[in-house]
């Protein structure tokens, strides 16, 4: 064991100490934490943590005891308050945290790393020393990723919690590691016809039941399920399959654990000390204090970081509203109006267009996505025309009213037929992502199929219809696991979805639909092209709430000639003789029918399509007299 700590050996520049101190060093992690190195002949790990308001940090670990006396580090002269040393003898898999002893009081903490690149599994706290190495194999991706991640193309996003997707019942119900995990998924979502996949957040969280939104390691991929190699080869394995990779992120807040960042030398560190703005009432967590030079720094090198190392092709920022108003979830006396009066958080709207500045300046190609559910105006615009520069945005109201509506008995949904039109007055403000996500299916909610009302084939006819319109409708998607098949329980965490349901034809017709739309998705242009402007998009009749029926056009650069039209029918009324205009003549070819019986549909349709006739309807030359199936949508396109 060594006894000494050498001070000489630093990983810092001054221009380093510049940036950081300034707010614009957006690759920390190369400097701070743990990091294996040789100086002279003697191999080691050198150390660096930011604690300003310290007296006496020293490194503690496995290898000294614990012991807080045996391995000090040095405060750096320039008042950046990085501490650092260099300890020789030290590799690969040492257990560490910092021992820290405030300027203030008598406060003495342990703490782990914030920067460590992997941590014990939890309830286990500390961080391991631990390099990244790692031999990519993805280039094809990387080089295809502009045109394979960008706005005009198909982008259908599975939503997957690693830990329930599928477990090993026979062994106590484990988790499928990383590398278990990588085969399986990708098989499966290449199947299903998925551009992409975005897993709820992998950074190191101690409590399992916050899904990762708790998260204390957020350099670190959670260890439950292998190492940092074993997440990069599931990331690659993907890449290698086509298949893009999106990583919740979370910078919203943070947990009160006490081996994580609260209070971290003694005093408000990483959290913005006033509680009006430091303290989410929902969550009992700690907001960051974004107009802090340091921890905008932090934070950006985060994201940066998995975008890196890490090869992810996005970021889908968790909570953004939460971050932009200072009355977000407050009552009036328990926040405070920023300096024009108004309840806009300042500090983080300049934090988020300098991450989203930051981050496409870096990786041009990559995605970053808000999930933001309010109406705050050009969250998908640049910054340099006053947006807030997020790539895309999820499209809240859509799902919110779409799933409100589709709760209604059939009966009474003509006197709600304005919750299916109005996404179209908003649809093209912001480049929008329609999202059935992993909220919409837990804490009482129930799962899509059990929203719907109705009998059996009722539910699973609505289902069908539910995504068949997702999937027609403006707006990049994403399904979470689970949805596709139509599981009958809410999601738990806890356990593994419920797989065994596709033994029923009515579960394994549902996954059967999803997988068809998905491959007529991602092969038709008209779908996606001009997925975020109205040249994309027109109402054929949006106003027939008697008969609750809507019918559209989707175009795309070509216009009509390769336009897709759907028909939708939202009552368990099959209607026959239904006349829809159409843009020309000829045959049209119904593509889809989600009432086919291959999908567990009674089976009323068109016959594979109809000859277009010379009968005016809804300001067109010529229509089509269509049989439309009950609780159902049909999908055309013109025979060339």
């Amino acid at each position: 064991m060594t006894q000494r700590v050498v001070h000489g050996p630093t990983l810092f520049s001054e221009f380093d100490i510049h940036l950081f101190k300034e707010g614009n060093h957006h690759r920390l992690y190369e400097k701070f934490g743990s990091h294996l190195m040789t100086t002279g002949d003697e191999n080691g790990v050198y150390f660096a943590v930011w604690a300003p308001n310290a007296e006496y940090v020293s490194v503690i670990g496995d290898f000294n005891g614990w012991d807080a006396s045996a391995h000090p580090l040095g405060v750096r002269w320039d008042g950046s308050g990085i501490w650092e040393g260099f300890i020789p003898g030290l590799g690969r898999g040492t257990l560490y945290k910092y021992f820290i002893r405030s300027k203030f009081g008598a406060y003495t903490v342990e703490k782990g790393d914030p920067f460590a690149f992997l941590w014990e599994i939890p309830p286990k706290t500390a961080s391991i020393v631990t390099d990244l190495s790692y031999k990519w194999k993805d280039s094809s991706w990387l080089e295809a990723r502009p045109k394979r991640n960008g706005l005009d193309s198909p982008i259908s996003v599975y939503e997957v919690h690693i830990g329930s997707w599928r477990r090993v019942p026979e062994q106590d119900n484990r988790f499928l590691s990383y590398r278990e995990l990588a085969p399986i998924l990708a098989s499966y979502v290449k199947d299903m016809g998925f551009t992409h996949v975005e897993f709820l957040p992998v950074m190191e969280h101690p409590f399992y039941g916050s899904w990762g939104y708790q998260i204390c390691g957020y350099f670190a991929p959670t260890s439950r399920y292998g190492t940092p190699q074993d997440f990069m080869y599931l990331i690659d394995y993907l890449h290698r399959e086509g298949i893009g990779v999106y990583l919740d992120w979370v910078p919203s807040h943070f947990p009160n654990d006490q081996h994580g960042l609260i209070y971290f030398d003694g005093t408000h560190l990483y959290e913005h000390a006033d509680t009006c703005k430091g303290f989410h009432p929902d969550w009992k967590s700690l907001i960051y204090n974004y107009g802090r030079n340091e921890v905008r720094s932090f934070l950006i090198s985060n994201a940066v970081f998995w975008c890196d190392k890490y090869h992810a092709d996005g970021l889908r920022i968790d909570a953004v509203a939460s971050m932009l108003y200072l009355d977000y979830s407050r009552k009036p006396g328990e926040w405070v109006p920023n300096q024009f009066g108004g309840r806009e958080n300042i500090e983080a709207v300049s934090f988020l267009k300098c991450l989203n500045e930051s981050i496409y300046q870096e990786f041009p190609s990559v995605q970053v996505i808000a999930e933001e559910s309010t109406a705050w105006p050009m969250v998908t615009r640049p910054t340099y025309l006053g947006g807030l520069g997020f790539g895309m945005k999820w499209n809240m109201g859509w799902m919110h009213d779409t799933l409100e509506y589709f709760s209604k008995d059939p009966i009474f949904r003509k006197y709600h037929h304005g919750m299916l039109t109005f996404s179209l007055l908003y649809a093209f403000t912001e480049n929008f992502v329609l999202a059935l996500s992993h909220d919409e299916v837990t804490h009482g909610k129930k799962s899509l199929l059990n929203k719907m009302p109705g009998d059996r084939w009722q539910k699973n006819a609505s289902l069908r219809l539910l995504l068949g319109y997702m999937w027609m409708h403006p707006g990049k998607k994403l399904l979470f696991m689970g949805g596709e098949f139509g599981q009958s329980d809410e999601w738990n965490h806890d356990q593994s979805l419920e797989w065994h349901l596709l033994q029923y034809p009515e579960h394994a017709s549902i996954q059967k639909w999803v997988k068809d739309i998905n491959n007529f998705y991602s092969t038709t242009p008209s779908l996606y092209e001009r997925d975020f402007t109205w040249e994309g998009f027109e109402w054929v009749d949006l106003n027939d709430y008697e008969s609750s029926v809507i019918s559209f056009l989707r175009k795309g650069v070509s216009g009509y000639e390769d336009a897709v039209l759907a028909v939708c029918n939202f009552t368990p009324v099959p209607r026959h003789g239904y006349l829809v205009g159409v843009p020309s003549g000829g045959f049209w070819k119904e593509v889809l029918n989600s009432d086919a019986a291959e999908y567990g549909g009674s089976g009323q349709g068109n016959f594979g399509g109809l000859e277009a006739i010379n009968v005016p309807c809804h300001g067109r030359n010529h229509s089509l007299s269509l049989t439309l199936p009950p609780l159902g949508i049909v999908i055309f396109k013109k025979a060339k």
